[in-house]
């Protein structure tokens, strides 16, 4: 006999970018599980994080909450700034009322005072006792390219992404069979440096790598900050041939992760699972890898990190296989798992459910026109940014420098920054009143100063 609620399986990789799926059909990437995962459940394909930074976004995921709603703007570790609280209202809380036995397997990185336990979850498994044993086992290894990337010479089973599928699955096995599980695996790759173990390390070749639309930017007419991002790195003039080596080791990282997607896959199949258990796979955020010659995320907000691989395969689903072009948010996981799991007590925050976009229902009153997100910088400096991305356009909101906007149709690779564009002014003045109204309602701190909000409402911004 069926649950009435479904099991759970939710796998969060770390800087996966949304156009490296097999199914997107952009690059030369074999993801066949993850493939296999949305012909039986839904893609959405116009996925965003919140923001672009591991800890703020994760926070999201829990909370349903923009960061800047409860003052979120960085990573934990950086600076020190106001962190999610835990709430009897959010999802995991509500995970837990209702009898769920909750499990994190990988990385916290949501909070230096508060554990996984304060938000719900039963145990923690943080994988550092795995991590060093295997360190302890080959005390000789070496990476010599640093944040570049290199072969790992461990053995597949001994990598960060099988060792944690390998947990999942254990957990699997043991789990109640008369209670149902939510168990999270928080993925530490494919975020750089990028290790991947054989056959993933050289399933890539260099030459074969196909440069991301956004590789052709020369950063002319951009803020300074990108410019000096080239600087910290030591980027300037870095060639696609010397980009096209990390870019092979990125996609033989994501190849890896989708291996460990398919044993658990096959372990909840095995277990006689698999029509019991919604399955969703998503990142925090995306990254540049080369894309306008940049590497990581910080600084921007161009689809190449705001934009993520999002899908959902639920056994009651009764059309698989769709790809769902809506706006979707990582905001939206918590509500949409309140409604299926029938949850009480969650607020849904800034998300709403997706279970109407995934049925035969009518949905024009949770489809978005637009989407929001937002960065605050981090290691470099702090740099307070807001964009609004639309079907048509990005406009990026940079509160101390040139202001971005980029039309989509011809420039996908949004390289092309035409805010000083005269024929675009009353598509800038829309999309900056548009932008105000979403951050006025979510609290955003910088538009409640009449310094700083006339920028939007009245267009009192030097772009030049």
């Amino acid at each position: 006999m069926k649950r009435l609620r479904p099991n759970i399986l939710f796998l969060v990789a770390d800087q996966h970018r949304w156009d490296c799926l097999g199914l997107a059909k952009r690059y030369p990437v074999l993801t066949p599980h993850l493939d296999r995962l949305a012909d039986e459940g839904a893609w959405f394909s116009h996925a965003f994080s919140p923001i672009p930074v591991c800890g703020p976004a994760r926070q999201s995921i829990l909370s349903g909450l923009a960061p800047e709603q409860f003052g979120s703007l960085w990573n934990q570790n950086f600076l020190a700034c106001p962190a999610l609280q835990p709430s009897d209202n959010f999802f995991m809380a509500a995970l837990a009322r209702a009898g769920y036995d909750t499990t994190l397997i990988g990385k916290w990185n949501v909070s230096l005072h508060h554990t996984p336990g304060d938000f719900g979850f039963n145990r923690h498994i943080d994988l550092k006792a795995e991590f060093q044993s295997v360190e302890a086992r080959y005390p000789h290894s070496s990476w010599p390219n640093g944040w570049f990337g290199d072969p790992s010479p461990l053995p597949l089973a001994d990598s960060r992404t099988h060792l944690a599928a390998g947990i999942a699955c254990e957990q699997m096995r043991q789990a109640d069979k008369d209670r149902p599980f939510m168990i999270r695996v928080d993925f530490q790759d494919p975020h750089l440096p990028c290790r991947p173990s054989e056959p993933f390390a050289s399933l890539y070749r260099p030459e074969d790598m196909v440069p991301w639309d956004s590789f052709a930017d020369n950063l002319a007419d951009k803020p300074y900050i990108q410019r000096q991002q080239l600087v910290n790195w030591q980027l300037q003039g870095k060639t696609w041939n010397e980009w096209s080596r990390t870019v092979a080791l990125y996609l033989g990282m994501i190849s890896q992760i989708d291996d460990a997607v398919g044993l658990m896959l096959k372990q909840l199949q095995e277990l006689g699972l698999e029509d019991e258990t919604l399955v969703i796979y998503t990142s925090d955020h995306g990254d540049l890898c080369g894309g306008h010659g940049m590497i990581d995320k910080h600084y921007v907000l161009y689809d190449d990190v705001t934009r993520v691989p999002l899908i959902i395969r639920d056994p009651q689903q009764n059309r698989p296989g769709r790809e769902i072009e809506a706006f979707t948010s990582l905001l939206d996981i918590g509500a949409t798992l309140a409604q299926r799991c029938e949850l009480e007590g969650v607020n849904p925050g800034h998300g709403q459910s997706l279970l109407p976009l995934m049925s035969d229902c009518d949905t024009s009153s949770v489809e978005r026109e637009e989407i929001v997100c937002s960065s605050n910088g981090q290691q470099f400096g702090l740099y307070t940014q807001r964009c609004i991305r639309t079907r048509d356009w990005l406009y990026v909101w940079n509160l101390t420098d040139i202001d971005e906007l980029y039309e989509l149709a011809s420039d996908p690779g949004q390289c092309v920054n035409r805010i000083t564009d005269m024929s675009c002014q009353s598509v800038l003045a829309d999309l900056r009143k548009r932008l105000y109204q979403v951050l006025l309602k979510r609290q955003d701190p910088f538009v409640s100063s009449i310094w700083v909000r006339d920028q939007l409402l009245h267009g009192r911004k030097l772009d030049s």
